[in-house]
């Protein structure tokens, strides 16, 4: 009894810091994403231009993704923004559900958790992660779109199912970034997968482009290579190394050191994954690392593709990295380093994701002998 009361206090006190920390972010953030989702929307059905005409008042921000992503969106030209702000939020709690059951799943039928005291810990304890709780309060599709990939990747590449790539493919066609999950299934000679992947990309960027001709002919010329709509690259919230680099003074330099650092990154994931093509889990895990460090811009909610490496990092051996640098950036540490006069240790303090993205890098387990994650998922499935 005073072990199941335990387990109440510790949900309860988990769910209210959860709450607490959603309701803070939320309200500096006032789901300005969704913002600009609903007023690029409304303005394409309702307006006189296209998509990326439009720009959120008194602000250079407007609607990056691919046309697709707007075909997707379309139901917001009927639907008022509260209701979209709500889609969004209730979208991503469930989809953070969704993730924590089959990532953390493995990991508590392995070790004989009670189940709803560890699912509950862990679906709270993503929700509390920075990453996870701006998605919420910019009213992002992070996770959302995190959830089809795991998805593809876990139950149909490794299952190797027919269908496998078609998450990945819409994903890709939403958000151009989830294509490097496409390199992925190319490098561990998944060629079927690949091609399902790629195919799905061009068929939807094709129907895109067959009722939007005139915004993708302006996105794929233009808006894609205008980084002015996302915001500067220097800006700390961009924890990419790419933000990184951008942030040091070397400015006639940056380009080429950035174009070398991605080689490298490239070169260290792909041996990785190569040399370890049926551990599905751990190719999510890296995939989603690499993702994040090779990207121009990657804000801290773009860091929701870190959780599969965290998680992985805690079932397989690697607890001290996937501990530290979910307590380190959930902690909003890094945010003392936004503004001057800044603390000391700034290269260290005002990049922490970076760092931390590079050590799930190199020591995110692969292959261990207690790594069988389509073993597991199968036996969570039954």
């Amino acid at each position: 009894m005073m072990r199941k009361i335990g387990r109440v206090l510790i949900v309860t006190a988990l769910l209210a810091i959860a709450v607490l920390s959603v309701f803070l972010t939320e309200e500096k953030h006032g789901y300005f994403d969704s913002r600009v989702y609903y007023g690029a929307i409304d303005y394409l059905f309702h307006g006189d231009g296209m998509v990326y005409d439009w720009l959120r008042p008194d602000t250079p921000y407007g609607f990056t993704y691919p046309p697709f992503a707007g075909l997707t969106m379309a139901p917001m030209a009927v639907l008022s923004l509260g209701s979209v702000i709500w889609l969004a939020v209730v979208g991503t709690i469930l989809s953070t559900a969704l993730l924590a059951w089959w990532l953390a799943g493995p990991l508590i039928r392995r070790k004989g958790w009670t189940r709803w005291f560890a699912i509950s810990a862990a679906v709270l304890l993503a929700i509390i992660f920075e990453p996870v709780r701006e998605t919420i309060g910019f009213g992002q599709v992070n996770t959302l779109l995190l959830a089809l990939v795991a998805g593809d990747m876990l139950f149909g590449v490794a299952r190797g199912r027919k269908w496998a790539g078609i998450g990945i493919g819409l994903a890709t066609a939403i958000k151009l970034t989830p294509g490097v999950f496409i390199l992925y299934l190319l490098v561990t000679r998944r060629w079927r997968a690949a091609a399902t992947a790629t195919g799905t990309t061009a068929a939807a960027s094709l129907l895109g482009a067959v009722i939007f001709p005139d915004e993708s002919r302006e996105f794929w010329t233009s808006a894609l290579w205008d980084t002015n709509r996302v915001g500067a690259l220097y800006y700390l919230s961009n924890q990419s190394e790419r933000g990184l680099l951008a942030r040091l003074p070397i400015d006639a330099a940056e380009p080429k050191v950035w174009v070398l650092c991605v080689l490298v990154t490239l070169a260290v994931w792909g041996w990785r994954v190569w040399r370890r093509p049926a551990d599905v889990m751990g190719g999510l895990a890296l995939t989603g690392v690499l993702g994040c460090l090779i990207s121009p811009v990657t804000w801290i909610h773009h860091c929701v593709w870190l959780i599969p490496a965290l998680v992985q990092c805690v079932s397989f051996g690697r607890s001290w990295l996937g501990i530290s640098a979910y307590v380190v950036m959930t902690s909003h540490v890094t945010w003392l380093w936004e503004n001057r006069p800044r603390p000391p240790l700034e290269l260290i303090g005002g990049n922490i994701y970076v760092w931390f993205s590079l050590a799930l890098l190199v020591w995110t387990p692969m292959g261990t002998r207690r790594s069988a994650p389509v073993h597991d998922q199968d036996r969570i499935l039954a």
